[in-house]
């Protein structure tokens, strides 16, 4: 339950799609101020210029709750990221708003962004089972404020919908970017079963955030009805603004097919562009090198054929950026694509989630795709990564490279259930241009879960020297704590 409130204007909510239910999808994509693209995101807390990484367990036990959930906190340094340096926070840590409870999920969903526009990146929580009152699983936010120190429990802020209702979830989604120069700071979006909501930093003695109207994301025409799951950000169409894009399922006559909506960013705010084909995962960066951002989209399970392909082992959908933002004409990705690693399989899961950042240095961004379902032998949903290199075309399957638990120099062995790959991040915290892997398996240990590091060199991302760790190499509770169901983008 929580126990202090920001103060909030009335509310003016985008419905996505009336009364339809969404499982919850932790994916975000955090901008930066002026740029969006993943070589300079938002997770720096401390100011020191070294990205740090923010993992949610929103299965842990917290004061004896079960699934009151946790988030982590790695910071980085020349060396990267360790199990030393490290904070852990929860419902239960001094300063953050509410009070530990069974089945919060506090962690589930996290992104970052600097909203008050301080230099300082901030950590953004979505805790999607919280109880306000009487009312179950209506949803809540907490912004934990970066500072010179990093994060702390004494700086939060607390976020809630207007009107509590139950089974609501709000904090299902979160992505924050500057969108707009209307407010100091980045703009926060947060999404709940049902609406889209926009939160702004209000400049004053004490931190708070407001809520903002969301009168022009309204399409002008029927809109497609889309299933919302996830969020994602990137400057497709290179006017300094980020736009945000609505990740989800069809939820028409064809339900279950990727789509997603695009809002495109102004100096005056967010407005509605159009509907993309692809979703419901989605991440951005520059794939050719051409300062534009790319859309790209994970159909980890589409429902049949799509464009006379067979897409039941998954589908990753590429989109340029241009003048026009995503292109309209898009480049379809399966297992089977020639030069790719392995064979598609239905239930694979291959686009369960994304990354993109620059693994090896050259300029281009790279994609990194898990499949939390992937078969390893007879060893069923075990998971599996992939990257993808860019290039002045776009995506190739030149230099593709694929790992699971049963790769040389990867510790530890495939298993029933792992889901390696259910997460994915590429992650430079040692700030030397390169960017390593992050591939989490929160099934590890019957649901401990458990993250797992792959560094990048000249020749991008290597197996060799990976080691993994757990909520309990923080300090932190590990037992089902679903260690790594949620990674920042």
């Amino acid at each position: 339950m929580r126990k202090n409130r920001s103060a909030a204007l009335a509310a003016a909510a985008f419905l996505l799609v009336s009364g339809a239910a969404i499982a919850a999808a932790p994916s975000a994509y955090a901008g930066t101020p002026g740029s969006t693209r993943a070589s300079d995101r938002n997770s720096d807390f401390n100011g020191d210029g070294y990205e740090d990484v923010l993992v949610g367990a929103p299965g842990a036990t917290v004061s004896g709750k079960k699934g009151a959930g946790l988030v982590t906190v790695q910071y980085g340094s020349s060396s990267g990221i360790g199990t030393s340096n490290a904070a852990r926070f929860s419902q239960s840590t001094a300063g953050v708003a509410g009070a530990a409870e069974a089945g919060d999920g506090f962690g589930k969903a996290v992104a970052t962004g600097d909203l008050d526009g301080d230099g300082y990146d901030d950590a953004i929580v979505g805790i999607p089972g919280e109880d306000i009152g009487t009312v179950k699983d209506t949803g809540g936010v907490a912004i934990l404020w970066g500072s010179k120190s990093g994060l702390s429990g004494g700086l939060s802020d607390w976020l809630e919908t207007e009107e509590p209702t139950a089974g609501e979830q709000f904090g299902t989604a979160l992505a924050a970017a500057h969108f707009t120069n209307e407010t100091p700071g980045d703009l926060l979006a947060v999404l709940d079963r049902y609406d889209l909501e926009l939160f702004a930093y209000e400049d004053s003695a004490q931190k708070t955030l407001k809520r903002r109207s969301t009168e022009r994301l309204a399409a002008q025409d029927e809109p497609r009805a889309i299933t919302p799951q996830s969020l994602t950000t990137g400057d497709y169409d290179k006017n300094g603004f980020a736009d945000l894009v609505v990740s989800g399922l069809s939820a028409d006559e064809q339900p279950g097919y990727g789509w997603s909506t695009l809002l495109s960013g102004h100096a005056d705010g967010l407005a509605y562009e159009r509907d993309l084909r692809g979703g419901p995962v989605a991440a951005s960066g520059d794939l050719n090198k051409d300062g534009y951002d790319d859309l790209v989209f994970g159909e980890p399970h589409s429902p049949d054929d799509t464009y006379g392909e067979t897409m039941t082992g998954g589908l990753v959908t590429v989109r340029l950026g241009g003048p026009d933002g995503p292109a309209a004409e898009p480049d379809w990705w399966v297992q089977d694509s020639p030069g790719v690693p392995g064979v598609a399989e239905p239930g694979d899961g291959w686009g369960s989630d994304l990354s993109i950042a620059d693994t090896d240095g050259d300029g281009y961004d790279d994609v990194a795709i898990g499949a939390d379902g992937e078969d390893i032998g007879s060893v069923k949903d075990a998971g599996a990564v992939w990257v993808l290199r860019g290039s002045a075309s776009g995506l190739t399957a030149s230099g593709a490279k694929s790992w699971d638990q049963n790769s040389a120099n990867v510790p530890g062995a495939a298993e029933k259930g792992d889901k390696w790959g259910a997460q994915v991040r590429l992650t430079d915290p040692n700030r030397d241009g390169r960017f390593g892997l992050l591939a989490a398996a929160p099934g590890e240990d019957t649901n401990d879960g458990r993250v797992w590091v792959l560094s990048a060199g000249t020749g991008g991302i290597t197996a060799s020297g990976s080691w993994t760790y757990g909520a309990g190499s923080l300090g932190a509770p590990y037992v089902d704590s679903l260690f790594g169901a949620a990674i920042d983008e």
